[in-house]
């Protein structure tokens, strides 16, 4: 409910900063922004005007969204950015605005996966011993970490995400197994085998995977999520097909699930180390919702395989900007 009014405060709130360009007197137009927040429950120090002052947030956020959804790349990959180079936040609020939002656009998704019961919960909750202790403790780190230090990881991570989504093959195209390994198929040989059987008649039979590289590669990205919101997807994905033998629609969908609850943790504390910029989430988050709902449907239509490269090159670039903003300067 809480969201629902958010909702309809950032609308009635646009409506009132249209109203700002097609009056022409100026103190009619304070007339009729007072009377429509007048009607709303603005809570005690809500900053008004920072909050009109960014409503293009919103159409940002509904493209950046249906991209994510999509091509199925982590939305905070745009968000952290966007909000950092272009809002003008500093690092570490920027990364917690990212992941807030990221928390409510990733909502679609995961109930879909959910329902059509293709999660892998057995190799989720061993993902998630090491996701969330990791997310939290990066999380903590973004707000103690020098800035400079901040932007360089930031830039970094962004660096190497890039070339992580142009090097690898997107999750679909992938074959399971495919880079395991003589000491991997070793270890994941005879440790049982897991049957998924989904809502939409599909049944997915594979053996076990061995759990200590998945743990250390949730751990690895659940500290990079935590400390500049995105990674933990990226790193996890595609190594539970190629090195743990799992479907890919099974690893997508498992990774989602994982995701959304170390993504949760993550924010939380971020909430709680800082003030949250609600003026701008108060824009992203109906922003990604429309933009995820969007996104969900287009997305069997978007060519996986020349998207994802093709964020990749964008992802590295920007990297490379945030770099440089901080070094050269």
């Amino acid at each position: 409910m809480i969201w629902n009014r958010s909702v309809v405060f950032g609308g009635i709130a646009f409506v009132g900063s249209l109203l700002t360009v097609s009056v022409p007197h100026e103190a009619a137009t304070l007339s009729i922004q007072s009377s429509v927040l007048q009607l709303l429950p603005i809570p005690a120090g809500f900053p008004v005007d920072q909050f009109l002052a960014h409503w293009w947030v919103f159409p940002a956020s509904i493209l950046f969204s249906l991209i994510a959804l999509a091509s199925g790349v982590s939305g905070a990959l745009f968000f952290s950015p966007f909000f950092m180079l272009i809002v003008g936040l500093s690092p570490s609020q920027a990364i917690g605005a990212g992941l807030l939002t990221e928390v409510f656009g990733m909502g679609n998704g995961l109930v879909n996966y959910v329902r059509q019961r293709v999660v892998d919960y057995a190799t989720a909750k061993w993902l998630l011993l090491g996701a969330v202790p990791a997310v939290i403790v990066g999380a903590f780190a973004a707000h103690y970490v020098p800035t400079t230090l901040l932007k360089l990881a930031f830039g970094v991570g962004l660096l190497g995400l890039g070339g992580f989504l142009v090097y690898y093959d997107p999750p679909e195209e992938c074959v399971p197994g495919e880079r395991e390994g003589e000491y991997l198929k070793r270890k994941n040989t005879g440790r049982g085998e897991t049957t998924i059987e989904t809502t939409d008649g599909e049944t997915y039979s594979y053996d076990t995977c061995w759990r200590p590289p998945g743990v250390g590669l949730a751990t690895a990205g659940g500290f990079i999520t935590g400390l500049i919101s995105a990674g933990l997807p990226e790193v996890t994905t595609t190594q539970l097909i190629v090195r743990c033998r799992l479907p890919p629609r099974v690893a997508v969908a498992t990774s989602v699930f994982v995701l959304a609850i170390a993504a949760v943790a993550g924010a939380v504390v971020h909430a709680l180390a800082a003030t949250p910029v609600w003026y701008i989430i108060a824009w992203s988050v109906p922003g990604v919702l429309i933009g995820g709902t969007i996104g969900t449907r287009v997305g069997k239509y978007v060519p996986s395989e020349i998207m994802e490269p093709a964020l990749g090159v964008v992802f590295a670039v920007v990297g490379v900007v945030v770099l440089a903003s901080e070094l050269v300067a």
